[in-house]
């Protein structure tokens, strides 16, 4: 009988233990409670993921988990390796200390009787994250992209004020043309290829890219999936609807957001660019100038700003 690897399920695990903890959060009625088992939750990933980077940097690997043990085009993949792992464990500490150091806001700018909606959310939040972080399919990081941006709008508008539902809305709707977007890329690379997970993807690349065929179709579903997830990751020029989101919001949504949410996009970003298209071919379209361009404007007019 095979033996089991109880560090390959470290991250199958932490994504389920947030998620589990979003469904017995509302069956709480006090808000504290929420927070302390929220926070237990997410030190208990944190601890996880510590290990799992301790396992992959000593024997220096990187591994798959087959999820449900179905081969695609069925199932979908987890992979973990040093980065994977490094990224969890850096945002469970984060949101640790933001949850530990935002308590009495909570308390202060949320109503008691939906307090322990607030970490429903939290908890959906942290796990929509830690799944962009280890999915190895780009479908599957289609969904918890949206759960990510439902999620983040519920946090900006937890303190129900009218200004906090109008920043809800501007965030929700500019998300909505990212969302739009990506999807629409995938969609068209999943005709192009036949694949969703991202190794298969890259191979089916790499073949199409030697022959020549497909290069403007690459080049059209390169931009639209770089420019949805710029959008959602409020990089320049799309920075502007965070303008409002952030003084509506309690001050632990606030720092989630900027501190965690919109890592998480580009980090998924960099998924993308290294593990589906190759560096090879965002070089060859130009695509790293065109970035490079952006920023470089983007840093001036912040610093004018």
């Amino acid at each position: 009988m095979e033996s089991v690897n109880y560090i390959h399920n470290i991250p199958f695990i932490s994504i389920f233990l947030t998620m589990f903890g979003g469904i017995i959060t509302p069956l709480l009625s006090k808000g504290k409670l929420a927070q302390k088992i929220n926070f237990i939750i997410v030190c208990i990933v944190g601890i996880l993921s510590a290990v799992l980077l301790v396992s992959v940097w000593k024997n220096e690997q990187s591994f798959t988990f087959m999820m449900g043990h179905f081969p695609a085009p069925w199932g979908n993949e987890l992979r973990a390796g040093p980065l994977e792992a490094l990224m969890a464990l850096t945002f469970s500490f984060v949101m640790a200390n933001t949850l530990l150091g935002g308590a009495k806001f909570v308390q202060k700018d949320i109503l008691p009787e939906k307090q322990n909606l607030y970490f429903v959310m939290i908890n959906l939040l942290f796990g929509s994250m830690l799944a962009l972080i280890y999915t190895n399919d780009i479908f599957t990081a289609y969904v918890f992209l949206e759960i990510n941006t439902i999620a983040s709008c519920a946090i900006i508008m937890a303190k129900g004020t009218g200004e906090s539902i109008a920043a809800t809305l501007h965030y929700l709707i500019i998300c909505l043309l990212g969302s739009g977007l990506f999807l629409i890329g995938i969609s068209l690379l999943y005709s192009i290829t036949g694949h969703l997970l991202m190794p298969n993807i890259q191979q089916s690349i790499i073949q199409l890219t030697k022959t020549g065929e497909y290069a403007f179709p690459f080049a059209v579903v390169i931009g639209m999936i770089i420019i949805g997830i710029s959008i959602k990751s409020a990089v320049f020029p799309f920075h502007f609807m965070l303008a409002s989101a952030h003084p509506a919001a309690t001050p632990p949504s606030s720092s989630i957001l900027s501190g965690l949410v919109l890592k998480s996009f580009i980090i998924l970003n960099i998924k993308m660019f290294y593990c589906v298209f190759t560096i090879d071919l965002i070089r060859s379209l130009r695509i790293t100038n065109v970035l490079f361009l952006f920023g470089l404007i983007g840093m001036v007019v912040g610093s004018v700003s």
